[in-house]
This record gives C-alpha cells, structure tokens and sequence, in this order.
C-alpha cells in the first residue's frame, strides 16, 4: 500500500523527493484518461485475490464498493487529485484506502505497477481502436454513398497539378475510400494485438500467489493471454502499431484534404464546404476558408514522431476528432458540375488518341509518337486538339479515319476504362460493391468489446 509519502514503494526510501524530480516523474497530468480503465483492473483482480484465497469474500465485496465509489467521483468529476498523485494507480489507490481503510493495502497483492500499467493500457487502447474502428466505418460509407449518387459527373483527374485525363468524380472518392479501407482493416488488427491480457505477470517473473490469469482473461474480456511474464511487462509493440496506424490513416486523410482544397479554390471551383466546416477572415469579409481541410492536413504533423503513452492519448482524441470533421465535410460537400464538366479540356484526350491508333493496329510506342505530334501541331495552330481536321490528322497517320470523332466525347473516354478497378460506369459500380462488402466483412468479424463498467 502507499507510504505516508503517498508512494507506492516508499518504505526502501528515507526523505522527500525534490519537487523538480516530482513534477519529472509524475504522469498524471495524462494518464488520467486511464481511471476507467484501472478501476476494471483492479475488481478483476480483487475477484483473482478472492479466488485464490488471499481475501475473504466480505474483503473484496469492500474493495470492489469502494472501487465502484471512486469510479463515481471520477464521472461527476468530484475526484480529487493531491499533490503526490504520481500516477492515475497511485491516485485511485490512495483514495480508495481514504473510502475503506486498510483493506485497500491487499489490493496491490501480487501485483506490481508493470502489469498493473500495460493491462490498464491494453484496455483502454481495446476500446479507442473500436470507437476509431466505428467512426472510420463511418467515413468510409459517406464517401461510397457519395460515389453512388454521383456516378455520372465526370472531371478532370489530375498528375503533377496538370490536367491529365477524364475520369468520374466517384472514381476520385473512391480512391480515398478504397485507401480508408486498407487503414481500417489494419486498425482491425491492431485491435487484435492489443485484446491480449498482461495482468499476472507481476514486475518480470510472474504472479507466485496462485492468481487465475484465465479468471482474469474472462473478466475483462480479454481474446487471449500473454505468454512471457518479462516480455508481457516490458513490450510496446500495440502501441507503437497503433501510432504507426494513425500516422498512415492521416498520411491518406491529409491528401483528401490538400485535393479538396485545391478543388475549392476561385481557380479550380469544382467543389464548395459547408459553412458548417469553413471560416472567415477578420480582415477581408469575403473570404471563406476550409478551415476544416486544413486542420485536418497539419493534425497529421501531431500524429507523426510522437512518444509512448502521453502519446496514445492525443493521436487517440485527434483521430477522432479528424474522422468526425472528414465525414462531415464529405457529407456536406457541394459540388459544383457545371464546372467539373467545363473543366475538360480536348488535350485531356491525348491518351485516347493513341488508344485509338492502337486499336487501328499501330504499335503502342508509335501510337504515343503520332498523338504528340497531333498536340503539337493543334497548339503550333493555336487550336484545340480537336479542331485538327482529318486531312490535318492523316498527314500524321493514314490510320486516322472519320471514327476517330468518337475520341472526343469525354463520355466514351472514361468508359473505355471497363476493367475492374477503372473509372467506367461498370468499374465504379464493382468498386463501389467491392467496398461495401469490405466494410460488411470487417464489421462481421469484430464484435465491438463491452464498454468499461
């Protein structure tokens, strides 16, 4: 039980801890996020202590009373820290012996602060990955409902910031989605790693008490049990996964937003954010900025390169808080097709005219030749690549005959893309299939964990 210092290992320790190296070492300030989490611990492990035979019945009936009075104040916002709180576990345990004494002192028996810390984690980790896992779902079907109403707009796609061919604007927001959807299936098993139970392992060599891991693998609901005491205390691998995960996810979410605000430019036009999810100046009255995007473009600069624990917590809360916006700004998105449509441009086709050569019988390499010859000539001309007359195009290949009008019908061009993956009517609706049925299966194959009670 704590000393009169109110630390848990003050006995081995003769005066007080400099202040400085107090505020140092202590972590409260973060990991007080874990309260609920440590509370479940501890009447899961008062339950191992009661089986085992190391408290009577009525000892843990007051133990658990008592963890359930410190759950309360924590909820109603009541709790009060001291001074000497270290941690979230020295805090809950201290105010548990105030509520009912000295039986609060055989709570920590057989345990340490090792397993103690990383079961408090891995429970609360369990339930961030489902909550994120959720909202991410969530995301994901505003982005395909998106798709399938809008199938039939067609818009520029874009390389290097230049126009480079036609495509549907579903087969846009489908490359986002289809992205979300690798990011969720990791985060899936992210989760899976995590639901493994450390409690029991003590500091490094295990529980010599006859504590009943597998009771306490039942009573937090955990998916299994670790398998090394020493490793078990010691290892990281969940976190540093699910850091790597968020920093992909917002790697994939900072490029939808950098798109979008290009797309909503005076120079581009293509879409327009919800007032909902825009600012002004406090200068120039006719601005509107998508502060929404942006935010969401730097937050990935708070998720990379961060530290352990204190780290966890704040990728946890801004995924979250970014997944929320995004679906959002996605659901209220107004795109403006006129504009798309205007927007398309004859040299676009480039490609299809090589194409069409190709389907002539021409040589591929060849092909790609004699359309950039025709985009030289139209802009030698100052022309539009389809104002070229067949004379014109003929002087380039005698393959060139009077169905080559069909290359320029924006229409025929994206459908051209039939195989699964491309941006053809028939390819989205696939697509659009494909990942509906990624979000069924995930949903399926992972229960979302009880809440903590």
């Amino acid at each position: 039980m704590a000393s009169e210092s109110g630390k848990l290992w003050g006995g081995r320790f003769v005066g007080a801890v400099d202040p400085i190296m107090e505020k140092f070492n202590a972590s409260i300030a973060y990991d007080r996020h874990l309260w609920e989490a440590d509370v479940q611990g501890s009447k899961a492990y008062s339950r191992g202590l009661e089986k085992a035979g190391l408290l009577t019945k009525a000892e843990m009936e007051q133990i658990l009373q008592g963890l359930d009075k410190v759950a309360e104040e924590w909820a109603q916002g009541t709790f009060k820290l001291n001074p000497s709180d270290e941690d979230i576990h020295t805090a809950n345990e201290r105010r548990l012996k105030e509520l009912i004494g000295e039986t609060a002192g055989k709570l920590h028996t057989g345990r340490s602060r090792n397993d103690q810390v990383v079961t408090d984690l891995r429970l609360w980790m369990r339930q961030t990955c489902s909550t994120l896992s959720t909202l991410l779902w969530e995301l994901i079907r505003t982005m395909v409902d998106r798709a399938e109403a809008e199938r039939d707009v067609l818009f520029p796609g874009y390389t290097h910031l230049q126009r480079a061919q036609p495509i549907r604007w579903s087969h846009w927001l489908l490359s986002h989605a289809v992205a979300l959807t690798r990011d969720s299936e990791r985060l899936l098993e992210v989760q899976k790693r995590v639901n493994v139970l450390p409690l029991g392992s003590g500091a490094i060599a295990g529980n010599p008490l006859g504590v009943d891991r597998e009771l306490l693998r039942a009573e937090l609901n955990f998916g299994a049990i670790t398998l090394n005491s020493m490793d078990a205390t010691s290892e990281r691998d969940f976190v540093a996964e699910f850091l790597f995960w968020a920093s992909l996810c917002m790697t994939h979410l900072s490029r939808m937003a950098e798109d979008l605000i290009l797309y909503g430019t005076k120079e581009f036009s293509f879409v327009q954010l919800s007032d909902a999810y825009s600012t002004g100046s406090s200068l120039m009255p006719q601005k509107k900025n998508p502060d929404s995007l942006e935010l969401i473009r730097s937050k990935a600069g708070r998720v990379f390169g961060r530290e352990d624990k204190e780290a966890v917590f704040e990728v946890s809360d801004t995924m979250s808080a970014v997944l929320q916006v995004a679906t959002g700004v996605i659901s209220t998105l107004q795109i403006h097709r006129e504009n798309m449509a205007q927007a398309l441009s004859p040299d676009m086709l480039a490609t299809d005219l090589a194409y069409y050569l190709v389907r002539k019988g021409m040589p591929f390499r060849q092909a790609h030749e004699a359309s950039g010859k025709a985009v030289f000539m139209a802009e030698t001309k100052g022309v539009a690549l389809n104002q070229l007359s067949l004379q014109e195009l003929q002087t380039i290949s005698p393959l060139f005959s009077g169905d080559v009008s069909r290359v320029w019908d924006y229409g025929h061009s994206v459908e051209q893309y039939g195989a699964l993956g491309g941006t053809a009517r028939s390819s989205v609706d696939w697509q659009i299939g494909q990942v509906r049925a990624l979000l069924r299966a995930q949903q399926a194959s992972t229960p979302l964990p009880p809440a903590l009670k």
